[in-house]
């Protein structure tokens, strides 16, 4: 286990006040475009996990609605038994942005953000949709899985004061969840995003009119700017960050 995680001159976090959260790593998404970018993005971001979680991060895993699916397991009853910390915050499904403090929101995505061809029609889709994790982000026995702002009375349980937080997507869930980006900030966590190891819900037809992935550049450098700093899967397994292979198409 390493003493400390040095992000930066200015960062160093240690590993046991720290944790890790997967942001609705959802094996079947509405958008099929999205689904299979998370299988793609998954193995990667298994192979992130294993290196945070051997240097004693707490890993948790948060598949937003999924949480039937892991009823009776250890990483689930490890989050059950956490008693709420009353009157902290009110629960807040989704977080909206606040224009007076962050300005316009960099991309338009009013449309749900799907960039198929034909786009997808969510009300067709939801039936079909499965909110477990995807298989290929491993669960292992220390995790946790939580939904809502359990995750961070388990992080407040445990002294935790500083997350990392990874998955999908970043103009969306992992700004906006209870414990996404813009309320665990406010809440007093020190948040980091890893920047590769995430996508957006953004169609290209749609304002700034960029490729996709240069929709998600737009995005993450907004939060970067207003909101939290960033890292890549690099700075802690080596190598180049991940890219998507439509990337350079």
């Amino acid at each position: 286990m390493v003493k400390d995680l040095v992000l930066s001159p200015r960062m160093r976090w240690e590993p046991s006040k720290t944790a890790l959260i997967i942001m609705d790593m959802w094996k079947e998404h509405w958008c099929v475009g999205a689904t299979a970018r998370v299988a793609e993005l998954a193995p990667h971001m298994n192979e992130a996990t294993y290196a945070l979680r051997k240097m004693g991060l707490l890993v948790i895993h948060h598949p937003s609605r999924g949480m039937d699916h892991y009823e009776g397991t250890p990483m689930r009853q490890r989050v059950q038994k956490v008693p709420p910390i009353e009157g902290c915050i009110p629960y807040v499904d989704i977080r909206q942005s606040d224009e007076s403090r962050e300005g316009k929101f960099p991309i338009d995505d009013s449309d749900g953000g799907c960039d198929c061809a034909p786009q997808c029609v969510r009300a067709e889709r939801e039936a079909y949709r499965s909110y477990h994790q995807v298989e290929s982000i491993t669960l292992e026995e220390d995790d946790a899985v939580a939904d809502g702002i359990e995750a961070y009375f388990l992080m407040r349980e445990r002294g935790i004061t500083n997350m990392f937080i990874m998955g999908v997507h970043a103009n969306m869930c992992i700004l906006n969840r209870p414990v996404g980006i813009r309320q665990m900030v406010d809440l007093g966590m020190r948040v980091c995003l890893i920047r590769d190891l995430t996508d957006t819900m953004y169609n290209h037809r749609m304002w700034p009119y960029v490729s996709h992935f240069h929709g998600t550049n737009i995005v993450i450098d907004h939060i970067e700017r207003h909101w939290c700093p960033t890292v890549t899967s690099a700075d802690f397994i080596g190598g180049e960050p991940f890219h998507f292979a439509q990337e350079d198409v």
